[in-house]
């Protein structure tokens, strides 16, 4: 069986770093709230910080994109020269996240092999695109990492274990692990521990995944049979959260190897990239959807063309969500859909419709921070229904990724923080 999570070489910084201010949310959070990076940057003062060596997509319509870059890369090379970090080679690390509400989600950060990932639609690699890639993202992001000597992940991948067999028999071992940070999150983010692994306790969660891939190819042989269907490959990883990152991970590192052809490069660290696994079946582990707000928008006519297209109807069964105009709901029905899933047929919709028309969409987390901006001008919000999260791993089976931001796990504050760090050069 071939394998796709490893140990890492993982970077944390040295005792007496205030972990707090080190330690800050994924930079795809807070897009249209600029004010709550202003409050980052207000906290962390001049301390260490990841904040130092991201770019919060915020920011990236910037002027002076190219200028942060070059800070974010000064950042890295002078952490590393100080001697900012510990280094643990070969580490896994066990985390305990309590998020906003008191829940607990455990994982593992390791790295994934991306010889093993293909964000493509209809890829059968073991690590799977769950949304839609948009590739026009990845270049950006790929400026960045050609400067970064450091990676540092919010990339969390799932894990279809109902048994609970690899990263819940953790929290008995953790006792005799050794606990190398423990501390509170800022802004609202919770609290974070984590113990690094033995090689007994790496051994025995590397074994147990590769149980669980033999487990899920029988199950998927049985229906198969059933249905008289051909047997899809197996999906063993599943993205949840930082997609685009892990896909701007594999063009870097697919580009390395075309600049080198005939080298060697099976040991290089840019094969791999860390991220943390997550058992999708974890009770603190809950799926939300990801609303949409356009902007710079005549609202009138966009309604007008949607009507048209969707078939909206005010009542009916049919897929459904909200419109929501100057921070008011109301709710429409599609009649004419294009997808099996709401958020398709409404992103269908938009797409096309942003193709002839010069207007700004983002997406936004929480529905109260989605009526309060629709509060501006030439402005108008679509509130998504929730997905289940048991239909995640069947859909990407059958039917492939799923349209772009689907789904979001917990509300922005419960993203990843930034807190390991991996040399890639």
């Amino acid at each position: 069986m071939e394998r796709a999570f490893y140990p890492a070489d993982i970077l944390l910084p040295k005792q007496g770093i205030d972990m707090s201010r080190w330690s800050v949310v994924a930079c795809d959070q807070f897009t249209s709230e600029p004010e709550y990076w202003e409050q980052v940057e207000q906290i962390v003062g001049d301390a260490p910080s990841t904040y130092r060596m991201i770019l919060p997509e915020v920011y990236l319509e910037e002027e002076d994109v190219e200028e942060s870059l070059i800070t974010i890369g000064k950042a890295m090379e002078e952490y590393l020269s100080k001697g900012l970090f510990d280094e643990y080679k070969d580490a896994m690390i066990y985390v305990e996240r309590t998020d906003s509400t008191g829940k607990m989600r455990a994982g593992i950060v390791g790295c994934i092999d991306l010889e093993q990932y293909d964000y493509r639609k209809g890829s059968t690699s073991l690590v799977r695109a769950t949304e839609a890639t948009v590739v026009e993202r990845i270049p950006p992001r790929i400026k960045v990492r050609e400067k970064a000597q450091i990676e540092l992940p919010h990339i969390m991948i799932l894990i279809d274990d109902k048994e609970k067999t690899v990263i819940e028999p953790c929290e008995s071992w953790k006792e005799d692990c050794r606990l190398v940070y423990d501390f509170d999150l800022m802004s609202g983010g919770g609290h974070l521990k984590g113990y690094l692994l033995g090689e007994k306790e790496q051994e025995n969660i590397l074994t147990a995944i590769d149980q669980l891939a033999v487990v899920e190819q029988k199950q998927m042989q049985q229906i198969n049979d059933d249905s008289k269907k051909e047997n899809p490959s197996v999906l063993l990883f599943a993205m949840g959260d930082g997609n685009h990152s892990l896909a701007t991970a594999k063009e870097f590192y697919e580009r390395l190897k075309a600049e080198h052809p005939g080298e060697d490069l099976s040991h290089h660290p840019a094969r791999y990239a860390l991220a943390e696994i997550v058992n999708l079946h974890s009770p603190a582990l809950e799926f939300e959807a990801i609303h949409r707000i356009v902007t710079e928008v005549d609202a009138d006519d966009l309604m007008e063309k949607m009507t048209e297209s969707l078939g909206l109807e005010e009542e009916g069964d049919g897929q459904s969500f909200y419109v929501v105009r100057h921070g008011v709901r109301k709710k429409v029905v599609i009649t004419n859909s294009s997808s099996k899933l709401t958020v398709g047929s409404l992103q269908n919709f938009l797409d096309d419709y942003q193709k002839t028309h010069p207007v700004k969409m983002d997406y936004i987390h929480g529905d109260k921070t989605l009526e309060s901006l629709t509060m501006q001008e030439n402005s108008i919000g679509f509130i998504l229904p929730d997905m289940a999260k048991e239909e995640l791993f069947p859909t990407v089976i059958y039917d492939g990724a799923l349209p772009r931001k689907t789904f979001s796990m917990g509300h922005a504050e419960d993203k990843r923080y930034y807190t390991e760090c991996r040399k890639i050069k």
